[in-house]
């Protein structure tokens, strides 16, 4: 079952740090840090496409490294 739920961690994590990589950024540079907190606080905008799939699926995908990683810690 370690070995199992290991394997399953290796895997959820290469697909997580994927799914991150692939987002795309929110701001650019220092004057879109700036503005982008406005913006936040202002209106909140709407993923749209693959944007709104790769949220959820880091969502997921976070979900499930926390319970893999609590897991193979529980079998050590």
């Amino acid at each position: 079952m370690q070995m199992l739920a290991t394997v399953l961690l290796v895997i959820v994590s290469i697909s997580l740090i994927a799914v991150v990589l692939l987002q795309s950024g929110r701001s650019a540079g220092l004057s879109g840090a700036i503005s982008g907190g406005a913006e936040q606080l202002v209106g909140k905008q709407k993923a749209r496409g693959i944007d709104a799939v790769l949220i959820k699926a880091t969502v997921v995908l976070s979900v499930l490294f926390f319970v893999l990683t609590v897991t193979v810690a529980y079998f050590l």
